[in-house]
């Protein structure tokens, strides 16, 4: 045999011992994902992804990391003498924004309105808001609504977040000079402005979205647009719907485009309600769906006659504000104090109360990203007192907090709340308007805790708590659990089955526990190793709370880290 059919055969014989190989290999990674799907219920085709969390309760899924937040009953169902402990932010004093008062030029001459967006991109932070000009040269101190122009949208930065710049964009003229930091849309009169980055999204031209609320010449209704690099859009020909809507955040939720905010629609018995907060939805962004949800209702007064946009009543401005976390979503309602004002002196604007009303920001919570609620009914968590708008001096007008979910961001380890304060002086009299702040350490909108001790017979037991997750998909390339918490010390986490069965090798004494006492990132590791062995399953976690002296544990946040 010459050594050239040897070598032919000895190559036929290693090919095919290859593809034995390749097929044993093949039937192994099958068997794995099979018993994996068996153990986590799932179907070959739902689309389970290696860094995925599932959330069965709520149908969310989402990737890399879960987030579950104190504030959260929903996610943090199940409790046992352990209570919440809502956060109180620290405010800046002065505005990071305010009318470029001395500039006639400027398309915020008047006012700088945040119904707007903030957001933290490559190391710069940037801001779209809602300027207010004069129609005409004029004082801009003392101008009467009829000569004011509300839009364009404008654009500011910042390497700080306190300290902002308006640069010279060079698009929109404003009396004849383009020296000025308005973006150029083919709307001329414009309320809010909500961007995102959409990473998902592959075309570079429309990574980042905006949706802002144009006046078509009947009502306020929203147009999309979209960019390459937030300074220059290419808006959508028709507008995305044609009803009205005063629009207060966008965000992108379970692969869903959720519009939030205002409408005056019908209350129980097809009576008028008041100002409600209502959720409009799209599948790609270009399409919006006809209808909306009560995403946000405050109770309208028993008496119908005395409901309505007019009546003395505390009503929803704008809707919610909310700041997408992929498990959940969190921001904040207006709490408007609704104070007519006198027809007889204001005449076409006697229905809006000058100088009278006023309006809090209350916190508010969403597991589907259409449907929130309060954590604490009735609360307000940013008070209008607490961070007022800069005042007119020697006159006392009243402060309305204008909310934004696109001012909600996360930062190294700091949660800021960008939000708007106007100042609601008669017009004439020195109506503004400007962007402040407030902030958090990261995520700590509130926490649970165990009940203050009464003593007694039972004292022993009051030292003692716990929470129940909801249930949970884990990945198939495993996680970790980290905690947001105080005094973890007197925490130890366990894990179950969705059916609150503790799993042996992770509850009693080999629960999880964390060595670092206090801190926003405090991993949890367990004494049988990590929580491979738990990867696709469905499972729940239960956090035990233990008051050890005069150390209190409390748990802001749970972090779930996909491998």
């Amino acid at each position: 045999m010459s050594r050239s059919t040897e070598d032919m055969i000895t190559q036929k014989l290693i090919m095919k011992k290859s593809n034995i190989v390749k097929k044993i290999v093949a039937m192994a990674v099958i068997s794995t994902l099979v018993v994996q799907m068996a153990r986590a219920e799932i179907s070959p085709d739902d689309g389970f992804a290696a860094k995925d969390f599932y959330f069965p309760s709520t149908g969310v899924r989402v990737e890399k990391e879960a987030l579950l937040l104190a504030i959260d009953n929903y996610l943090l169902p199940l409790r046992e003498n352990v209570g919440s402990y809502l956060s109180t932010p620290t405010y800046r004093k002065e505005a990071v924004l305010r009318p470029s008062r001395d500039n006639p030029l400027a398309p915020d001459q008047v006012a700088s309105h945040f119904y707007g967006t903030v957001i933290h991109d490559e190391g710069k932070y940037r801001m779209w808001y809602y300027a207010i000009a004069m129609k005409k040269p004029g004082d801009a101190d003392h101008a009467d609504v009829k000569s004011l122009l509300q839009g364009p949208v404008s654009y500011a930065e910042s390497d700080d977040g306190y300290t902002w710049t308006k640069p010279n964009l060079g698009q929109v003229s404003v009396r004849g000079s383009k020296d000025n930091n308005a973006i150029a849309l083919p709307d001329t009169l414009i309320e809010g402005v909500h961007v995102i980055k959409d990473e998902s999204d592959l075309d570079p031209q429309r990574r980042y979205k905006m949706v802002y609320n144009p006046h078509n010449g009947k009502t306020w209704v929203i147009r999309t647009a979209t960019s390459s690099d937030g300074l220059h859009w290419k808006a959508a020909d028709d507008f995305g719907i044609e009803k009205f809507l005063e629009t207060a955040s966008f965000y992108k939720f379970n692969d869903y485009y959720i519009v939030n905010g205002q409408r005056l629609t019908f209350s129980d018995g097809g009576h008028p309600s008041g100002r409600q907060g209502r959720a409009i939805l799209s599948t790609n962004f270009d399409q919006w769906l006809n209808g909306d949800t009560g995403a946000f209702l405050l109770a309208e007064p028993a008496n119908p006659a005395e409901r309505g946009q007019y009546s003395p009543y505390d009503q929803v401005h704008l809707g919610v504000g909310a700041a997408s976390y992929g498990s959940v979503a969190v921001g904040f309602y207006g709490l408007w104090h609704n104070e007519p004002g006198d027809e007889d002196s204001q005449k076409r604007w006697g229905w809006f109360g000058y100088g009278k009303i006023s309006c809090d920001l209350g916190l508010v919570i969403s597991n589907d990203g259409l449907h929130f609620r309060e954590p604490d009914k009735g609360r307000v968590y940013i008070s209008r007192f607490d961070t007022p708008a800069t005042p007119v001096p020697g006159k006392n007008f009243p402060t309305i907090l204008t909310q934004s979910g696109n001012g909600i961001l996360n930062v190294g380890d700091e949660t800021r709340i960008y939000f708007g304060r106007w100042l609601n002086a008669e017009y004439n009299m020195g109506y503004s308007g400007e962007v402040a702040v407030a902030t958090l350490p990261r995520d700590r909108w509130g926490a649970l805790g165990l009940h203050p001790p009464k003593g007694g017979r039972h004292h022993n037991h009051q030292n003692h708590g716990f929470v129940w997750s909801a249930p949970i998909r884990l990945p198939a390339s495993g996680c970790q659990v980290v905690l947001n918490a105080d005094h973890t010390s007197g925490m130890t986490v366990e894990i179950s089955d969705s059916r609150f069965q503790l799993l042996p090798g992770y509850s009693g004494s080999h629960g999880g526990k964390s060595e670092q006492e206090s801190g926003l990132d405090c991993t949890v590791s367990w004494t049988e190793g990590d929580l491979e062995a738990l990867s696709g399953r469905t499972v729940r976690f239960k956090i035990n709370f233990e008051r050890n002296g005069k150390k209190d544990p409390r748990l802001f946040a749970v972090y779930l880290r996909a491998n």
